[in-house]
């Protein structure tokens, strides 16, 4: 179908009609949607490492939380002469019930995995400490349960409710220190890691669809109207190239470099700004059971959005741990696996002035990166007192979390600004795309990926076809879900009920 797209004019290559780079929740999300849109698709997905979910989607390089604005208070941007702002909150809200929709459906085709095994119902909670914060707390709520979406969400200052909430957090702690909280009872925790593996699983048995790994992209040129991808196999050093009709680079960190490898005007100014993380994890199963939930609280000053310091239940095949942090770093490398110089190597002339504007105009952020990455360990365990007072070394490690790189871009004003979340990039003719940034990511993954199928496929996209089976997958899309109420609680308790989130 792709094929009639790309001219092939070379007898060595092969053709496929895609070519996703990158075996994490995002290719892996785009090649399933894309196989029942229309199941004739020949697509191959290449990947640097020996299996699919090794960098970001791995569940111990993430957080794990279905973020849906439950409880990440910075998705409530506090206006300081005005209401809170929950728009993003809701939009991220809706985004990750329209994930769910997806999974749900997935749920019931022959062949898929047990959603058991990737997603569990975890409370969500923020908490916050001392006057100033629990205003903000207890306005962000009032203005939230307005919205149907967090209609369910409670608000408490009361100690012994808090106690009940997350009794791991209170013995120890100051009785004269003014805290407060909220929960939502319908929070989750993802292993995107088994659920990447669920979908490259039921991808790999379907026809049409090529599994290649240890596959390094080398090259990247126009071919007519698609794409000549050179491949280098990393274990025996031998090459080729595939012609492809679409490109998707959904590679984490790496997808810019690839991304200026293409040398679409479309990716020209972008650059990266890598962030390295860690987390505090516990497997005590004495202290795991004594806290179910995900715990936000606010960031540190100067602090990115993705330090907010949180406490977490995780599940990973079937065991539950806590995780503290994430405690930020500052690498050169794009990818937990990648290299020292691609940073350095990222440079062009067409990003050095936003990257530089950057350095110039985040100053405080560069302080608090050196400043985390000198931390010790009983550095990190004061701030995990913070959380958790009673908290034991001895029942805590280390746990190194995977690479974000932050998307820096140009700006009129400023040159250049770095910009917290995730940007997706596609060529003016829709052959070629890639995604950029970080969180929310894979919780909003499905949104993502509707929205380039929607840019790149405009025309399947409004084919009778498409449109039937997109409305056989998706009951209602984030438009409906945001303004009507009674669809949204309709369609969340049918789809809680087919992921098992609720009897």
């Amino acid at each position: 179908m792709f094929l009639e797209n790309a001219l092939m004019t070379q007898h060595d290559s092969e053709a496929v009609d895609m070519v996703l780079v990158g075996a994490g929740i995002m290719s892996a999300t785009l090649a399933v949607l894309l196989k029942e849109l229309d199941p004739d698709i020949k697509l191959e997905i290449v990947e640097l490492q020996e299996s699919g979910a090794v960098e970001s989607s791995n569940p111990w390089n993430n957080a794990g939380t279905g973020h849906a604005g439950l409880c990440e208070l910075n998705y409530t941007p506090d206006n300081k002469n005005g209401p809170i702002d929950i728009k993003k909150a809701v939009t991220i809200n809706t985004q990750f019930e329209v994930s769910k929709q997806f999974w749900a459906y997935l749920a019931g085709r022959e062949g898929f995995g047990n959603p058991r095994e990737y997603l569990n119902a975890v409370p969500h909670l923020s908490f916050v400490r001392g006057s100033k914060n629990i205003d903000f707390l207890k306005r962000r709520f009032d203005a939230l349960k307005t919205h149907h979406a967090f209609e369910d969400m409670v608000y408490t200052e009361d100690r012994a409710t808090m106690a009940e909430w997350m009794p791991l957090m209170m013995p120890g702690r100051d009785a004269d220190e003014p805290i407060a909280a909220t929960r939502a009872m319908n929070g989750t925790d993802v292993n995107f890691g088994e659920l990447t593996q669920q979908m490259l699983v039921y991808l790999a048995a379907k026809p049409g669809v090529k599994m290649s790994y240890f596959q390094k992209v080398t090259g990247l040129q126009r071919n007519g109207k698609g794409w000549r991808v050179e491949i280098k196999n990393t274990r025996d050093g031998s090459n080729r190239t595939l012609d492809a009709g679409f490109v998707f680079l959904g590679a984490g960190g790496a997808a810019l470099p690839l991304l200026q490898m293409s040398d679409i005007e479309e990716g020209k100014g972008f650059g990266g700004f890598p962030v390295s993380g860690q987390w505090l994890r516990c497997d005590n199963p004495e202290i795991v059971k004594q806290h179910q939930a995900k715990v936000y609280s606010l960031a540190a000053v100067g602090a990115p959005p993705m330090s907010v310091p949180h406490l977490d239940t995780r599940v990973v095949n079937g065991q539950k741990s806590l995780l503290f942090g994430p405690y930020a770093g500052f690498t050169t490398k794009f990818l937990k696996y990648g290299s020292a110089l691609d940073l350095p190597m990222s440079i062009r002339p067409s990003n050095l002035r936003p990257m530089l504007a950057v350095a110039r105009d985040n100053m405080d952020l560069t302080r608090y990166l050196i400043k985390e990455v000198m931390q010790s360990m009983e550095d990190r365990l004061k701030t995990l007192r913070g959380f958790y007072p009673e908290a034991k070394a001895e029942d805590w490690r280390l746990e190194v979390a995977g690479q974000r790189v932050q998307i820096i871009k140009k700006d009129p004003k400023k040159g250049g600004i770095l910009q917290f979340g995730t940007e997706l990039v596609s060529a003016k003719d829709g052959s070629i795309a890639a995604l950029l940034g970080a969180s929310p990511g894979a919780s909003v993954t499905v949104s993502i990926m509707l929205d380039l199928i929607e840019r790149c496929f405009p025309e399947q996209a409004r084919s009778e076809a498409w449109a039937s089976k997109l409305g056989e997958i998706f009951p209602a899309r984030e438009k409906v879900l945001e303004t009507d109420a009674v669809a949204y609680r309709e369609i969340v308790a049918v789809v809680d009920r087919k992921l098992g989130l609720a009897d």
